[in-house]
């Protein structure tokens, strides 16, 4: 598993992760379990700011997320908000309220390769659902860090 950088002017294509992936965590429980580890990291993280500090509401966010993320992979169709939207869409809409720039990216993509190595499923199902994190995530940035330099 690489993090791919962000290319100008690129064409991002994605495909959601496999049901197969979705069986091989171990479902709806085994998903709770993997993104509550990816998002207790998160919580830790440089971009803990991202997110509410309180736990009660990082509670929440953290539920919610992890219902995207069962759907996104087959799973139950749980998660609410999006109406008759596209859930990616949805989401990607979502982040633009939100100032996201490639650092970020990289940390919330460093995080989700750290959480996923840890998972006993086979490389492939990991390196599928690697696939869909890493390019779906370069629709998320929104902010060039380049504005902020001095140059």
């Amino acid at each position: 598993m690489k993090i791919s950088p962000i290319r100008e002017n690129e064409k991002v294509t994605y495909k959601n992760p496999p049901y197969e992936f979705f069986e091989a965590v171990g479902g709806v429980d085994g998903m709770k379990d993997f993104m509550y580890s990816f998002y207790d990291k998160i919580y830790e993280s440089e971009i803990a700011h991202f997110f509410p500090q309180d736990e009660e509401e990082f509670a929440k966010v953290k539920e919610k997320n992890t219902l995207f993320f069962i759907a996104i992979c087959g799973g139950p169709k749980l998660y609410e908000g999006a109406s008759d939207k596209n859930l990616n869409e949805y989401m990607i809409e979502f982040h633009k309220n939100f100032s996201i720039d490639e650092k970020a990216r990289i940390e919330w993509l460093g995080t989700m390769m750290e959480t996923l190595e840890e998972l006993d499923i086979p490389k492939e199902l990991k390196q599928a659902f690697w696939d869909y994190v890493d390019n779906f995530s370069k629709l998320m940035v929104n902010r060039s860090s380049e504005l902020y330099k001095y140059v």
